[in-house]
């Protein structure tokens, strides 16, 4: 069976599923119930300065975006950083830790952009016992409109500033917390490695309004009649937050950065799409929020299971294997050729397919054939798109297929197996304008 003990800048977890900072994180009760369900790590909910502590809205903190089974696929949040005394805060992670010396207890911080005051909070905060700080440069409500939070992350300056200024005071590791909410994340990710960070984590939450109040035509939620942007997250933002760690892990100024993955992480196959594409850990709240702690027996015994399928032992054999298959467009093969096929013996002649191809597509299956209601690939003006597939209900239904040889039907010319991309290809003027 794989060993999933997990190593993250030196620090050592049973498993490399970690609870992201957020309100299951919030306080010792909660980290303590995930602990004992079996949850390799918690990053402890942001802390700030000592003083009056943050308030909180009493309305609608969160909104839901539900599918058509009514299934919760993503939150908006406008919660804010703890809004409990710091004291009692540090009282209750040095706790945490005492009691759970094997497992990861990371401290989320978000501090004002002043050295002084991290010279200050840093010592205080690393006096519990954590084994590392992340520094919270994505909230994109509440505090990145008091200068801090997204406000720091959307400037790689500020990003850099204020990891020199954490380092040059800190023992322990320390994670910077990107945001999503820039154009590239590159920039931020180097600012981070510039500025002495041990590792990134990604990615928080994205700047989101979920929906109006179709009665009323006001915003939904809202609090004494206003609403307010918030923080999106969940399932639904796992192909960006995909991206995005791709983008760092394949970049040669930033691939050396360890990366711990945040962004929708719901069942195992979301950990090892994460894992696959250059992340060391994972982090969940979305998930632990709808479901409880318990799926962590599901996270776990699922991955176990992967790496056994693949002949793996450890977790570490699957960081990055991915990476290398990831690339930019103008570098895929043109001369490469797919088609789809349908299962006859599986399709239940729904005629998704067709529509979708018919309406939005390349008008490349059937519906009909000799008078009987009948879907099939017409090879001449499939392009290889994929919308079928993506939209087929019946699993492996519909399947692409190579062809590798003989004459492509849709442009009756004979398939070359020489590999060509966009650089090289002739119908680019500028690779025209290289050749001569």
């Amino acid at each position: 069976m794989a060993d999933l003990n997990s190593e993250f800048l030196g620090i050592r977890s049973p498993n490399p599923f970690w609870l992201a900072s957020a309100p299951p994180t919030d306080k010792a009760y909660n980290v303590n119930r995930a602990f004992e369900a079996g949850w390799g790590g918690a990053v402890w909910k942001t802390l700030g300065e000592a003083g009056p502590p943050i308030v909180n809205v009493s309305g609608p903190r969160y909104s839901a975006l539900h599918s058509n089974e009514r299934r919760v696929i993503g939150f908006n949040n406008i919660e804010l950083i703890t809004d409990r005394p710091l004291q009692v805060n540090l009282d209750e992670i040095r706790q945490i830790k005492r009691d759970w010396p094997d497992r990861a207890l990371v401290v989320s911080v978000m501090l004002p952009m002043n050295a002084e005051v991290w010279a200050k909070y840093v010592p205080m905060i690393e006096d519990t016992g954590a084994d590392a700080l992340e520094l919270n440069f994505g909230c994109p409500h509440g505090m990145s409109e008091r200068g801090m939070g997204a406000a720091v992350g959307q400037v790689p300056e500020y990003i850099q500033m204020a990891t020199e200024w954490c380092k040059k005071v800190a023992t322990v590791p320390v994670i910077v917390k990107l945001t999503p909410n820039v154009t590239s994340i590159l920039p931020p990710a180097k600012a981070a490695r510039d500025g002495g960070a041990d590792a990134v984590s990604l990615i928080n939450t994205l700047n989101s309004i979920m929906r109006v109040d179709y009665d009323t035509l006001t915003m939904y939620p809202a609090t004494d009649g206003m609403g307010t942007h918030g923080g999106y997250c969940g399932e639904a933002v796992k192909p960006i937050a995909l991206n995005m760690v791709a983008e760092i892990s394949r970049h040669a100024e930033t691939a050396d950065i360890p990366i711990s993955g945040i962004g929708g992480i719901t069942d195992w196959r979301d950990a090892v799409d994460f894992l696959a594409l250059g992340a060391d850990n994972v982090q969940v709240c979305t998930a632990a929020m709808v479901y409880g702690f318990k799926i962590i027996d599901d996270l776990t015994d699922g991955l176990s299971a992967f790496l056994d399928s693949k002949g793996m032992t450890s977790v570490a054999e699957l960081v990055g294997k991915a990476v290398p298959s990831v690339t930019d467009w103008q570098y895929l093969n043109l001369n490469y050729v797919e088609k789809a096929h349908i299962d006859q013996e599986l399709c239940i002649k729904c005629g998704r397919c067709h529509i979708a191809c018919e309406d939005t597509s390349h008008q490349a299956i059937t519906h009909t054939v000799n008078g009987a209601r009948h879907f099939e690939i017409i090879e001449e003006e499939c392009v290889g798109c994929n919308l079928c597939v993506s939209v087929c209900p019946v699993e492996n239904c519909i399947a692409m297929r190579p062809v590798t040889d003989g004459i492509d039907a849709r442009t009756e010319k004979p398939i070359n197996t020489q590999r060509a991309d966009w650089t090289t290809h002739p119908n680019n003027p500028s690779a025209v304008r290289a050749a001569e």
